[in-house]
């Protein structure tokens, strides 16, 4: 059971922490934060996804490029060019570390407005960082592990981050249901979405890409949205009005 434990907290943590900060933050602005609160939030972030740490900068510039190009051969992770989830995670590992080491430049509609934290992603980039992390989840099992088959989630959490952005791109836009005809093959995988916390209202998303609620319907519902509105209640966060 500990290991079980361990292992949902590592994946929702993260989870909330890539859609919360990563997306909906860093990529969307759908509200504002002080400096403070932006560096608590950059460092659970980092924390979280531990070995997995996703650069904001990177992230909001693909992300961006993802909603201007959706579903296009420009979209950095369109599964519908791709043949796997494997290759659609390598594709977009490789134009992630091009705009992480500024070995190419964004177009100029994806630049800027987003926050940036230069030793925190230096750090979280170092291969002695990611080993440690890595070190960490295996010693944890080796202490906690009762069943042999609880080793086989080490590999999800060494590469957790990926992982979920794989099932959001690969799922979000090939299984479901559509609320809207956005010209793409964006879909809503689950219309009670705790697994991925509201990430797999994509064909709302893509809708409203500013709309910090991703649930759209009576039946639908984003677990992260009453999280951000305490947030926004405790004056942590400010929301953008849509």
């Amino acid at each position: 059971m500990i290991i079980l434990a361990f292992f949902l907290a590592h994946w929702f943590l993260s989870l909330f922490f890539q859609t919360f900060f990563l997306h909906r933050y860093a990529s969307h602005k759908m509200f504002k934060m002080n400096q403070f609160w932006e560096k608590v939030f950059y460092f659970m972030t980092f924390f979280s996804q531990g070995s997995s740490f996703l650069n904001p900068r990177a992230y909001a510039i693909m992300h961006r490029m993802h909603h201007a190009y959706s579903d296009t051969e420009k979209d950095p992770h369109s599964p519908h060019f791709i043949k796997d989830v494997w290759g659609l995670m390598i594709k977009t590992k490789n134009i992630y570390l091009d705009y992480l080491r500024y070995k190419i430049e964004p177009e100029e509609q994806f630049i800027d407005r987003y926050p940036t934290w230069s030793f925190v992603d230096r750090f979280g980039d170092l291969w002695i960082t990611r080993a440690c992390f890595i070190a960490f989840y295996i010693t944890f099992y080796v202490y906690f592990a009762e069943y042999w088959w609880m080793y086989l989630l080490l590999p999800v959490h060494f590469l957790m981050g990926p992982i979920h952005g794989a099932i959001v791109n690969w799922c979000g836009h090939k299984y479901g249901y559509s609320n809207y005809d956005n010209h793409d093959h964006s879909k809503n995988t689950l219309p009670l979405d705790f697994l991925m916390l509201g990430e797999l209202f994509q064909n709302n998303h893509h809708k409203k890409p500013n709309d910090v609620n991703f649930a759209k319907r009576w039946f639908e519902l984003d677990p992260s949205y009453p999280i951000i509105k305490a947030m926004h209640a405790l004056r942590i966060i400010r929301l953008r009005k849509v």
